[in-house]
């Protein structure tokens, strides 16, 4: 008898342990499911999103390789906005940017369009990286083509590391600092590139340092 009431007893605690607890662990087991799910769908939801961005980056540059096409800047561009306003927080977007940009530097003779498309590009990459350089160096030519010198110089200065662009940059300035009338300035930047050229010396630097009268024994 005595083990039949203990069973009664556990069987009765275990009721009203229940009653007292079972709706808030109801509801623990339903909020962790929830989670689990949610991250689950959360993922493959990126991993659509990254999918499709892909698959519209491969046509951009289907697009943009294929020089036969008559409509070929209209599907360019449009293929890269889309990018740019479907998937913003994809790389694919950014690097969409880069091309269209390349486009209308290239093709279109339209600097002001390519520095709003590569500020985008610049306001949406990582702030440090190869990439990020890559970007600002197109950004400065792009505003040196729109004859914005100060805003290009600005560009290129307000980097803190140019790391193996440093050559590039430096002449870079050196040509916008030419284009103000600031000779001495561009030869020294020009200088600067030549010490930084890991290349050995470009060809087309030291024609720009003769026409500063710096020969390539200097």
């Amino acid at each position: 008898m005595a083990e039949v009431r203990t069973e009664e007893e556990t069987v009765q605690a275990i009721k009203d342990w229940w009653k007292k607890n079972g709706s808030s662990l109801l509801i623990g087991i339903a909020a962790a499911l929830a989670i689990v799910f949610g991250w689950q769908a959360w993922q493959n939801h990126q991993m659509q999103q990254r999918t499709e961005a892909a698959s519209q980056f491969a046509d951009l540059i289907n697009a943009y390789s294929d020089e036969s096409d008559e409509n070929r800047a209209e599907t360019v561009a449009y293929v890269a906005q889309n990018l740019r306003e479907e998937y913003s927080d994809s790389a694919f977007a950014i690097y969409g940017m880069l091309m269209l940009a390349r486009q209308q530097m290239m093709d279109q003779d339209d600097p002001e369009a390519a520095i709003e498309s590569l500020t985008w590009a610049r306001e949406n990459a990582e702030e440090s990286g190869a990439l990020a350089l890559v970007i600002r160096n197109r950004l400065a030519r792009a505003q040196f083509g729109a004859e914005q010198y100060d805003v290009a110089l600005n560009t290129i200065e307000s980097v803190d590391d140019t790391g193996s662009f440093s050559a590039i940059f430096s002449e870079l300035k050196g040509d916008i600092l030419l284009a103000q009338g600031n000779r001495d300035a561009a030869r020294d930047a020009y200088l600067a590139a030549r010490d930084q050229n890991q290349q050995g010396r470009s060809g087309i630097l030291e024609l720009k340092l003769s026409d500063l009268g710096v020969g390539e024994g200097d």
